[in-house]
């Protein structure tokens, strides 16, 4: 049995203060001027006026010869190894030898990074006239324009600390610190409603500070030992207090620790060290993922969490791991019982939900070759959770009435011999097979025969048939109408794509015309009226733009409708971003002139047409790259052919919402939908835009200043509000560079109602982009 140790100092002091060189030359300056610069080569610091605090580089231990810069406690009370650092510039950044943190002249503070001679790190803030910089004796490092007004500080940018007197406000969180694949998901979250939400990844929450919900909240750590939820007016909303709350306690910090929780830390100067006065999960085993990708979370004989990987199984006295099932089981499986533990998959972090019973639930994981396990609460409510992941977690306790089942191949050696059928047993036991050799090969002869003319005759047809049909097909490509859509019928559909035989997406096939031009053809499985049909395809093909995918014909014969376009050598975009290869030849370059050209088709769509167009399912599969990589948008104006919208109505909205959503989509080369809208803007707004690039194409040319516009307009498309979403001819002219963006405020949540009848009475728009 493996025990994760729970007990303070290895869990939170030792996982935070990874130093082998930290602070040995101490500088004080009550005010730090332009140009000043900390060295890893130097070894200094700039202190606080009280001594408290200082910021300097430290090395981590589990990483060679990389630094990070941040600020620790540096109270000559607390001795030197135990000096928490509670504020790191770019969050889990490190540097190589040689780095320098740098308070430029421009007025910006700037962690270069020798290794790979760029900045790692900035704190944007050369155009807010930053005079010089201090850090207080609060711990709180901010920068001052000339005439002393605080135009940034790092209680703003948290990392995994609050320090008494620091603020958390709406859509501001900390985030544990980076040491696996699992404590780099958890965060402390402050919600549009006022709530602290302890969070794994961005939907799992395993802890919630208070259930009524409240606006214009901020929380914040008190001398005292307080943590407290305050609305506008400083009333507390909620609160949790420390075990010496009001005690005289010289220092004292909230931090997310690496294992999911949130704790509150006190200075104990008579046993010299840090002790937990409050944690907001009493049970550890209730944070998600506690026991990372494969460990059992429970508690031995003395009370001490522990995570179990070997364990015993209930119906076994010997110890096996929790391993991934193999779905290639040639011997069959079998379900391993668990009494009072509750599983859960990660990676995804959810379940398959049904109602059943505990015999059906098992019967159901068996013969689902995507579940790996599954657990029925055995409560009352008769849930039957699936886990379709190999990445299972959990946690067992004897007050649990849940029961788990974990599916396991069957040993190929026990298979039971007597399975095979008593009668071919016995057969092949006696040998008594009779068999007429002679009047099988005279039979097998004579259909050999009879199939072969039958083949002859039927090939002889079909030779004739395309023959004309090829023909026919020529003459209608090549006539003095060329210029036009042309007409097909069905059966020349089926003959161009060869009966359908090549999908090249959902109901997309490639084809090739007589003249060898090769065409995608889309059935459109809808039943029209054969004259709105030719009137509504006419349109859309007489619509031309370099970045559209030309319509060159269609088929409207009975009750088929196809529409035959243009071939895209490389297919659709989406398939790029999925296939590994093809995604790293999407360059950063490449990429931001794909949104370009998408841009401009849809402005072309919405504008320059003789009636508005809107596209109405735009995504990456709907976008074909040709053979140079240039983008055309096809599958436009299908939902005029759906009667979803006419030309005299549509929603410009949705194709500037979906296009937002496919910039952060292509830029980070993951799919996702809004989970990934939130992801990178919380990146961004913790300013790590960086981190939000396709790792494939991170060395590819990218520069801050083109992802930041990017980012920037895509959040703006992406806005709840829809009168706060710049129109697509904003967004061209931003992605070109011929206009300026303001950061955009959070878009995922809706402006209340009251705000909405303010703006109305005082006859002003929401702002969108375009108005900065």
């Amino acid at each position: 049995m493996l025990e994760q140790e729970r007990h303070f100092f290895p869990s939170t002091i030792l996982l935070s203060v990874f130093f082998t060189v930290f602070f040995l030359i101490p500088v004080v300056l009550s005010q730090i001027p332009l140009g000043s610069k900390l060295s890893i080569a130097e070894n200094n610091s700039w202190i606080s006026p009280n001594g408290d605090f200082a910021i300097g580089f430290f090395s981590h231990s589990d990483q060679h010869n990389q630094f990070s810069v941040g600020i620790r406690f540096n109270s000559k009370l607390i001795p030197l190894g135990k000096q928490i650092v509670v504020w790191v510039a770019g969050a889990d950044d490190t540097v190589g030898n040689n780095s320098y943190f740098e308070l430029s002249h421009e007025g910006e503070f700037v962690l270069f990074d020798s290794s790979n001679g760029i900045s790692a790190w900035t704190s944007k803030t050369s155009k807010l006239s930053v005079a010089s910089a201090l850090l207080r004796d609060d711990g709180n490092l901010i920068l001052l324009d000339k005439e002393g007004i605080i135009v940034w500080q790092s209680f703003d940018t948290p990392s995994d600390t609050l320090l008494p007197g620091q603020h958390l406000s709406v859509y501001k969180m900390l985030r544990a610190a980076s040491k696996n694949s699992v404590s780099s998901y958890y965060n402390l979250y402050m919600n549009a409603s006022g709530q602290l939400q302890l969070k794994w990844e961005t939907s799992v929450i395993y802890w919630t500070s208070h259930s009524h919900a409240h606006t214009n909240l901020t929380a914040i750590l008190t001398s005292g030992g307080a943590l407290q939820v305050l609305d506008q007016k400083l009333n507390i909303v909620w609160s949790a207090f420390g075990e010496d709350h009001n005690d005289s306690i010289s220092f004292r910090f909230l931090r997310l620790d690496v294992d999911g929780n949130l704790r509150l830390y006190s200075w104990i100067e008579s046993s010299q060290s840090w002790r937990s006065v409050w944690q907001a999960v009493e049970n550890q085993c209730d944070v998600f993922a506690t026991c990372g990708e494969r460990g059992i979370c429970s508690f031995n004989s003395s009370g001490s969490q522990i995570c179990e990987c070997p364990f015993k199984f209930a119906s076994e006295h010997v110890q096996r791991c929790l391993t991934p099932y193999q779905q290639s089981c040639q011997s069959g499986s079998s379900m391993m019982t668990y009494e009072h533990s509750y599983l859960y998959g990660i990676y995804p972090p959810n379940d398959l939900v049904t109602l059943s019973s505990l015999q059906q639930c098992k019967n159901l994981c068996l013969k689902d070759p995507t579940c790996t396990a599954v657990t029925y609460i055995n409560d009352g409510t008769a849930q039957c959770r699936m886990k379709t992941t190999q990445y299972v977690s959990g946690y067992s306790d004897p007050s649990l009435s849940s029961i788990s089942f974990v599916k396991k191949c069957l040993d190929p050696l026990a298979a039971d011999p007597n399975l095979i059928e008593p009668s071919l047993a016995q057969s092949h036991r006696s040998g008594s097979y009779e068999i007429c050799i002679p009047c099988l090969v005279g039979a097998s002869a004579a259909a050999f025969v009879v199939f072969v003319a039958i083949q002859f005759a039927i090939g002889l047809f079909l030779c004739r048939r395309r023959n004309l049909i090829k023909k026919k097909a020529t003459s209608a490509y090549t006539s003095e109408n060329s210029k036009g859509l042309i007409t097909f019928s069905f059966t020349e559909i089926e003959d161009l794509t060869g009966s359908f035989k090549y999908q090249i997406g959902p109901r997309m096939y490639k084809g090739v015309l007589p003249n060898h031009q090769p065409v995608a053809v889309k059935d459109l499985e809808l039943a029209m009226e054969e004259r709105k049909f030719r009137s509504t395809v006419s349109k859309i093909g007489s619509i031309h733009h370099k970045n559209l995918v030309k319509l060159e014909g269609f088929c409207c014969e009975s009750d088929h409708r196809f529409l035959v376009y243009e071939y895209a050598k490389n297919g659709s975009v989406e398939k790029c971003i999925d296939d590994a290869e093809l995604g790293s030849r999407l360059s950063w370059k490449r990429r931001l002139d794909i949104c370009s050209s998408v841009a401009r088709a849809i402005f072309y769509l919405h504008t320059g047409c003789r009636e508005f167009i809107s596209h109405e399912n735009l995504k990456w599969g709907n976008v074909v790259l040709d053979k140079n990589f240039e983008a055309k948008v096809t599958e436009y104006g299908l939902g005029i052919l759906h009667e979803a919208a006419s030309y005299a109505g549509g929603s410009a909205e949705k194709d500037i919402e979906d296009f937002g959503k496919m910039v952060l989509i292509l830029l980070s080369g993951c799919g996702g939908g809004e989970d990934v809208c939130e992801w990178a803007y919380k990146e961004w707004l913790e300013g790590h835009p960086e981190r939000v690039v396709d790792k494939r194409i991170v060395n590819s040319g990218m520069k801050l200043e083109e992802l930041e516009r990017a980012l920037r307009i895509a959040f703006w498309c992406v806005q709840a509000d829809e009168r706060m979403r710049p129109s697509m001819g904003e967004v061209v002219m931003v992605l070109e560079g011929t206009m300026t963006v303001d950061p955009p405020p959070p878009p995922f949540a809706r402006r209340s109602l009251t705000d909405k009848e303010e703006s109305l009475e005082q006859g002003s728009e929401a702002k969108s982009p375009a108005e900065f």
